[in-house]
């Protein structure tokens, strides 16, 4: 970093830093080429000290101030092709950074270096955002016999509707990432079919999304059998399930247990190391390459009438032996499968694109 009154300007940020001039353009973060790689500028207007906190790929970066001013800052080497989600860390809280207008709910924001594949049809909802975004209209009041407990699904018919897309950990894709606005513009753009969307919330990942059969037969004879009643039938060949990490775990089993129910997945970086008791682990990914599915494969289940649809973070350096195992195994079993690596760690702001293309690629 150069030092003086242009000190960020290599970032395309002129001025002296902390001044009001610098803020009232000031635009972060912000990328120069370094070797193969991205050195990438954030900034925070404070008092206090703070760091930069990222989800999975990095452990937390502290911000410099400069001189004694309010100018607080970071340049952070990235790689080639990363998107992630951030947040200022000050204390014991965390915020998103309201010179971003590219965010994840009101209290995270993406970074992306300029070689990162474009997410059309994602709205920018950074923190200067006022509107509320938009909820699907259609609620589902389920209290499940099997599960327990009440939750609400919201049902949205993008396009009009069309075959059911399940979204497990459907809160996230309501509230962190607006899928609902994203599979509006996908579908209008001729990206993606019309579809419905329900999105199902989960209660407690651990104990819905291991490799267990409560959840699916609750999904089978409760959900589905309410979500018809609302005019949406989702017959074999009219659900995709959607999921990612745990959830896409869960799909996968869902595929594998259940194949009246479940023939079109579309997964991002399932926690395919999954094996019982693995998650409260030191080192969960330690364990059998592939976990459970891997075992579950080598018995050469019959998924020939599987469509299931792969996606993991290109910089999961551990989590893709797992990944490619049980995914070398799936379509030696018979399934049809598309492979694909998205610009990201373990983050669901890395596989926003992949949710739209690959549920799309599933219906065929």
């Amino acid at each position: 970093m150069t030092s003086g009154e242009d000190a960020f300007a290599a970032f395309g940020l002129p001025g002296a830093p902390g001044t009001e001039d610098f803020w009232a353009t000031a635009r972060t973060p912000a990328s120069v080429g370094d070797g193969g790689g991205w050195t990438t500028l954030f900034l925070r207007r404070g008092s206090e000290a703070a760091s930069v906190g990222f989800e999975s790929w990095s452990q937390p970066v502290p911000l410099r101030q400069w001189g004694d001013t309010d100018c607080w800052y970071a340049e952070v080497r990235m790689p080639a092709r990363l998107r992630v989600t951030y947040q200022f860390l000050v204390g014991d809280a965390a915020y998103a950074d309201p010179l971003n207008p590219v965010g994840a709910g009101g209290d995270r924001s993406i970074a992306a270096t300029p070689d990162a594949p474009a997410q059309p049809h994602w709205p920018l909802v950074g923190a200067g955002t006022e509107a509320v975004l938009p909820l699907p209209r259609t609620r589902i009041r389920w209290s499940s016999e099997r599960l327990g407990g009440r939750r609400t699904v919201r049902v949205h018919p993008a396009g009009g509707g069309g075959p059911v897309v399940l979204l497990l950990d459907g809160d996230d894709w309501l509230y962190l990432h607006p899928a609902m606005a994203a599979f509006d513009s996908a579908v209008a753009s001729g990206a993606v079919p019309p579809v419905t969307l329900v999105f199902l919330p989960a209660r407690d990942r651990k104990a819905e999304f291991g490799c267990r059969p409560g959840l699916w037969e609750a999904v089978r004879d409760e959900l589905l059998p309410l979500v018809a009643e609302s005019g949406v039938p989702a017959g074999r060949d009219r659900l995709v399930v959607a999921g990612q990490s745990l959830g896409g775990l869960s799909a996968l089993y869902a595929a594998l247990e259940f194949p009246g129910l479940v023939s079109r997945v579309a997964v991002q970086s399932a926690s395919s190391w999954w094996t019982p008791g693995a998650a409260d682990l030191a080192d969960p990914l330690g364990g059998p390459v592939g976990g459970v599915l891997a075992a579950r494969l080598r018995g050469r289940p019959d998924l020939s009438g599987l469509r299931v649809a792969f996606d993991a973070g290109e910089h999961e350096t551990r989590m893709l032996p797992h990944c490619g195992l049980v995914e070398a195994l799936t379509e030696r079993a018979g399934a049809t499968v598309r492979v694909s690596r998205s610009a990201s760690d373990h983050d669901r702001a890395g596989w926003r694109h992949a949710l739209l293309r690959d549920v799309a690629w599933a219906l065929g």
